[in-house]
């Protein structure tokens, strides 16, 4: 895929996972995607940032008690771009949401809000300043696929229309399997999971990184400490898994099919 210089408005831009073993995860997915990591930063809380061939995957930094949202550890976010945080923010509380970090500016980076939807999944706002989020995706070893699981699918779906400006295709509308995608980017997808959502299990979103062999990389998370949440399966969309790392911190694998790439048609 084609570097981008920036993300469109309402687009993924960004990942990043709070950890409570920043070490280990390190080493956990660097052994696995073949990632390099840099030095963490004392300036930005021991902040540090993933890369591969050179180019930022994603970012990672130890959870601790007086971080913004409330010290959650052990998850991977996900940001959509906005060009006015601000708005996005207030728009957020006016359609049904909840603000759970303000606006925060990151240096001269960007800035920065978290937000969560009208179905109580948590997502992360970015405003670029000098820095536009990862610049490669929906390749092997890199972020290529994000995806909310909601109970809320009609509610969130007008949410991020309103809020994020989204463009939508319903790609599904059966009682067995309700999906909608963004059409814009095709980088994202809504899914109806009201009914095989866990009592207990929030409304939340999930990122899908690339391989060549979902079999070969959840075997391999396994030899590095992380375990099988769910096993490989064929989709029309690509052969998926989910897998957690050593902390618990889950994540998904998705390998092209012959026929289809790693994401929804765009028709």
């Amino acid at each position: 895929m084609p570097k981008r210089e920036t993300a469109p408005n309402g687009a993924p831009c960004w990942v990043d996972l709070i950890t409570s073993d920043a070490g280990r995860s390190r080493d956990f997915y660097c052994n696995l995607f073949g990632w390099t990591a840099e030095e963490p930063s004392a300036e930005f809380g021991g902040y540090f940032m993933f890369s591969k061939d050179g180019i930022p995957v994603g970012g990672a930094m130890p959870a601790t008690d007086g971080m913004p949202g409330g010290g959650v550890s052990d998850v991977w976010s996900i940001y959509l771009a906005t060009d006015d945080v601000t708005k996005a923010v207030e728009t957020s509380s006016a359609n049904g949401g909840s603000v759970v970090v303000e606006p925060m500016a990151v240096a001269d980076l960007g800035t920065m809000a978290v937000v969560k939807d009208s179905g109580g999944a948590a997502i992360g706002l970015w405003q670029p300043g000098t820095f536009h989020g990862f610049p490669v995706l929906g390749e092997t070893g890199v972020a290529s696929w994000f995806e909310l699981s909601t109970r809320d699918y009609d509610s969130a779906i007008a949410f991020y229309r309103a809020v994020l400006g989204w463009d939508t295709k319903v790609h599904s509308d059966s009682p067995e399997f309700r999906y909608t995608t963004q059409v814009d980017t095709m980088l994202a997808g809504v899914m109806d999971a009201s009914a095989f959502l866990p009592k207990g299990v929030p409304a939340h979103w999930s990122v899908y990184f690339g391989t060549a062999d979902t079999d070969a990389s959840l075997a391999r998370v396994n030899e590095l400490g992380g375990s099988t949440i769910r096993d490989p399966e064929d989709t029309p969309y690509g052969r998926l898994a989910t897998a957690a790392d050593p902390t618990g911190a889950t994540f998904k694998l998705v390998a092209p099919n012959e026929a289809m790439p790693a994401r929804p048609p765009s028709d």
